[in-house]
């Protein structure tokens, strides 16, 4: 007679089998997507020009406008011990070496002394009646706390330096990144030569890609 065998090992088997394949499919989609994820949908390093800010006007403006020239971002105000040197001193800066590779870009705020109390339209007016400013005045912000602006705060952090009292400015290049920082005691002629070669540099790139 001959033994008797059984299915059920083997049916077992193959049940088993069956399972891990599923599981080592489910395993393989997983990875491939999360490859596909991190090479497609990486998360975009910020740079200055990435943000957005208000103008005197309170309406939205993309600082990508502002990309591919050096920049030097100022917080003002108008009723400040540095107020007229200052503002003579970056209306200089902005009429000798802009508009088409420079710009000052100047963000009121009244966090140090109270000395920014106006709107932001009456602060524009103000630095246009008063110095000639052509460089453009932005919403006034809060660039110290929990309320500082983005944009602001991406300067204190890249430059490990917060500003202690009214015009401090930023030097930022042409790519988003923070170059250099002055106070606001520092004299124009410190800042010239670093926005001197901001631009030799911007020139140089442009006649290369020519």
């Amino acid at each position: 007679m001959e033994p008797l065998t059984t299915s059920y090992p083997l049916k077992y088997s193959m049940h088993k089998a069956r399972i891990f394949a599923v599981f080592l499919s489910m395993v393989l989609c997983t990875t491939i997507l999360c490859l596909l994820q991190l090479r497609f949908f990486k998360p975009k390093i910020k740079d200055f020009y990435s943000f957005e800010v208000k103008d005197s006007r309170g309406r939205i403006i993309s600082l990508e406008k502002y990309r591919g020239k050096a920049t030097l971002v100022v917080n003002v105000a108008s009723y400040c011990q540095y107020t007229d040197k200052n503002y003579i001193a970056l209306q200089e800066l902005h009429r000798e070496f802009g508009p088409s590779h420079f710009t000052v870009l100047a963000f009121p705020c009244n966090q140090f002394g109270e000395s920014e109390p106006s709107s932001s339209q009456e602060i524009e007016s103000f630095a246009k009646g008063n110095y000639g400013v052509t460089f453009p005045v932005f919403h006034k912000i809060k660039i110290l706390g929990s309320e500082a602006d983005p944009a602001f705060k991406f300067l204190i952090d890249s430059s490990k330096k917060e500003p202690r009292w009214n015009f401090w400015k930023y030097l930022v290049s042409p790519e988003g990144k923070v170059v250099k920082f002055w106070r606001p005691e520092e004299p124009i002629e410190s800042i010239k030569p670093e926005v001197t070669s901001l631009i030799r540099q911007i020139i140089m790139k442009k006649r290369e890609d020519l």
